[in-house]
């Protein structure tokens, strides 16, 4: 099958020599006319994942909780701002509305709702899904036009998809890696001449091996550094959730899936959905950097189950069949079950404020 976006990247690379993995991660998913987000219907069964507000509504509920939990905490300011950006189909802002509605009606009937969406495709989708709250949604094509006040906001799964620079160690040192040409016109990686800041390290090149991969996301910053400014400036709390690590380390985490399963990321470009993982320490020392709170960062399991996912879990299946009790416990499993692979351990959690708060479940954790 003709791939058109792997020919229009060949002959980028034919013409101007080999391309930064930041630019294929770029083309990749937001290429105007084959980037994966403009012509995939990324999510659900049918697609090729499925985000934790898809598996069961108890993620968004919590989610709600939280945010309801922070407004009460910052001294219930109204009008407020309730924000999403990357909502996908709308589902999570949905359960995350019913909550708010039902445990902060003050709340629900002050606020306005914003979704940050580049696709006109998925905002019709999120349109359909929270019809039930119309003339309270407003949408966004940029973080910069939501409107000044005190805002309340989730990032599910955001960061994963801003693309990342990678450097792998060579015999001179960090190079930055590449996507170049083969003899028989495949796809491959290769190391170029930029170098990196020795400073940005974790360890010094010389205690890792030739080929060692380290990355960087100079975009996650910028955006992490948007987003901190807003804060700064109209007050709030913004809740960060996507896999990644705690600490800043060595690691090749460049990933595609298609179709539920891994496929090699050179291979099938604009087909499957290309990501990495979010190095949360560098997400939280850009927020220090920027002088907002970190309320606490943790694993989804132990933030989920903190907020009271598992009483949540229980009242759900209360006088329901066997089967309905059996699905809403097996969900419960993929959203805070901790172990190799398991998106309670794999996902975390980051939350910064300002002016300074005290958030549950991290009030111990705070710093």
């Amino acid at each position: 099958m003709t791939n058109l976006l792997a020919d229009k990247i060949k002959a980028l690379i034919k013409a101007n020599g080999p391309i930064s993995v930041t630019d294929y991660f770029s083309l990749c998913l937001a290429d105007p006319q084959h980037g994966y987000y403009r012509v995939r219907e990324p999510f659900g069964r049918a697609g090729d994942f499925t985000t934790a507000p898809e598996i069961s509504q108890v993620f968004g509920e919590m989610i709600g909780i939280f945010l309801v939990h922070a407004w009460q905490e910052h001294g219930r300011p109204e009008p407020a701002i309730i924000a999403e950006v990357g909502p996908g189909r709308g589902t999570m802002m949905s359960d995350m509305l019913r909550v708010i509605a039902r445990l902060a009606p003050d709340l629900y009937r002050s606020a306005s709702v914003h979704l940050v969406e580049t696709s006109e495709r998925l905002q019709k989708v999120q349109a359909e899904t929270l019809v039930g709250h119309e003339g309270k949604v407003h949408w966004h094509a940029s973080f910069e036009t939501l409107p000044a006040g005190f805002l309340l906001l989730a990032a599910n799964e955001l960061f994963d998809a801003v693309p990342i620079r990678q450097f792998v160690r060579t015999a001179q040192g960090f190079r930055e890696r590449m996507i170049g040409l083969d003899a028989d016109d495949n796809l491959i990686f290769a190391a170029g001449v930029a170098g990196i800041d020795p400073s940005l390290l974790p360890s010094p090149a010389q205690s890792v091996g030739e080929g060692t991969i380290f990355e960087t996301a100079p975009a996650r910053d910028a955006v992490m550094a948007a987003l901190c400014e807003r804060l700064r400036t109209g007050s709030g709390t913004a809740i960060i959730i996507d896999y990644g690590h705690l600490a800043t380390g060595y690691g090749d985490t460049l990933q595609a899936v298609r179709e539920h399963h891994y496929d090699p990321p050179l291979a099938s470009p604009g087909q499957a959905d290309l990501t990495s993982h979010v190095d949360f320490e560098q997400l939280a020392r850009r927020a220090k950097a920027e002088g907002l709170q970190i309320n606490g960062l943790a694993h989804q399991g132990d933030f989920l189950v903190g907020l009271g996912l598992l009483e949540r879990a229980a009242a759900l299946g209360r006088g329901k069949d066997t089967l309905t009790q059996e699905g809403i416990r097996s969900a419960v499993e993929r959203l805070a079950g901790s172990g190799a692979g398991k998106m309670g351990e794999l996902f975390k959690v980051l939350a910064v404020s300002s002016p300074e708060v005290t958030l549950a479940p991290f009030q111990k954790k705070a710093q």
